[in-house]
């Protein structure tokens, strides 16, 4: 059932309020950064821009989100183990973001956070049983309750930190799952998780237009693994507790852009002979480079698989399954025609005498925050 016009006025106010918050506090979090010697300095392959930029800027979004959750969302012992874990979480990206900490102790502290979070109530207590010709739906989790939601937790925050390569690529994705959660609450009457997520997508839209190509401020770990923190702990309040195949595909919908590149990520370094943690010049965006794309389109295609992904979720929630696969075949067939079509144009282009092609545009060498992974060592 849809939530009723005074919960929708409150959603819009708590979204509004952390994309203002967010927004007007960048322009200070980056000053404080550069004085603080939160600086990204360009010193490898993986990275693209060209000059010294200040990260941290995740400490602004952090603010409209923590300001317009306490105003708005009614502060039930869950949300508090979600807020105080994810300020945990913040802290150590800050002292990440300054120091560069090693892989262990920044791991350990992740792991804490997301105990507070799962002992203040966020847990998966039953999972569905993919197999629908089961005769049983779903399976209690019992004693594996609590270290399967430390890992999906744990997991979270860190795919959101590895596809942090690109300017607004995390910032954007994140506000793409988040709005896509907030339809799904709503549509549901999931007043609590609405707000959340609302707080949430405004603080990430409030700092969007500093991180776009070419980025001003990057948001570092501290924004990236805070925003993989919420979303895991939010997606265990809002979806995880039905025992519905929904409560199963949608998580990994909504989020299917991060979890398939560290997968991808993480098998491809094994099957190579290395550390699954060790960095390297693979990812989604980083192939999207190689393949021609200048950094604005291969974020923009981004965008356009997880705003796919997250319709996707919204239909299967609201539809049933059958229709929501047949909504992802239609629209990847549709992106898959683009993309040929823009292959075929750029193909057509490159064959044109020297004489007759126009005069290339130059795209500056500007890329996005300094990521890292949770071994501690930059992607890019």
């Amino acid at each position: 059932m849809l939530m009723e016009l005074p919960a929708i006025a409150g959603v819009a106010a708590a979204l509004v309020a952390a994309l203002l918050i967010a927004f007007m506090t960048t322009p200070v979090v980056k000053s404080l950064a550069e004085r603080v010697g939160a600086v990204d300095v360009p010193k490898d392959g993986r990275r693209m821009h060209d000059h010294p930029i200040p990260r941290m800027g995740g400490l602004a979004i952090f603010l409209g989100f923590l300001l317009s959750t306490l105003v708005f969302v009614p502060l039930s012992q869950s949300l508090r183990g979600m807020l105080l874990g994810a300020i945990i979480i913040v802290i150590l990206g800050i002292f990440d973001d300054i120091y560069a900490l090693p892989a262990l102790p920044k791991l350990i502290v992740q792991i804490i956070a997301a105990l507070i979070a799962v002992l203040h109530g966020n847990v998966i207590q039953v999972l569905s049983n993919p197999n629908v010709f089961s005769d049983n739906p779903y399976w209690v989790l019992g004693f594996w309750s609590i270290p399967v939601s430390v890992f999906w937790i744990v997991a979270i925050t860190n795919a959101e930190n590895l596809i942090d390569g690109l300017d607004g690529l995390t910032v954007g994705v994140a506000a793409i799952s988040s709005l896509t959660m907030l339809v799904i609450a709503m549509l549901v009457s999931e007043n609590v998780v609405a707000l959340t997520m609302a707080a949430l997508a405004g603080g990430c839209i409030g700092f969007m237009p500093y991180n776009h190509n070419p980025a001003k401020i990057f948001m570092g770990d501290t924004g990236s693994t805070f925003l993989g923190f919420v979303l895991a702990t939010v997606s265990i309040q809002g979806l995880f507790k039905f025992y519905t195949i929904i409560s199963f595909a949608v998580p990994f919908l909504m989020l299917g852009l991060p979890l398939f590149d560290t997968c991808f990520a993480i098998l491809r370094r094994i099957s190579k002979g290395q550390n699954p943690m060790s960095p390297d010049r693979s990812h989604v965006h980083h192939r999207l480079i190689d393949m021609g794309f200048n950094q604005k389109q291969a974020v923009g295609i981004l965008y356009v698989i997880s705003a796919i992904l997250g319709l996707s979720a919204v239909v299967l929630t609201t539809s049933g399954a059958l229709k929501a696969m047949v909504l992802l075949c239609a629209l990847c067939l549709a992106g898959l025609f683009a993309y040929r079509v823009s292959i075929g144009h750029t193909r057509e282009h490159s064959s044109k005498a020297p004489e007759d092609r126009e005069p290339p545009v130059k795209d500056p060498l500007e890329e996005g925050d300094d990521s890292e992974d949770s071994t501690g060592v930059s992607e890019r």
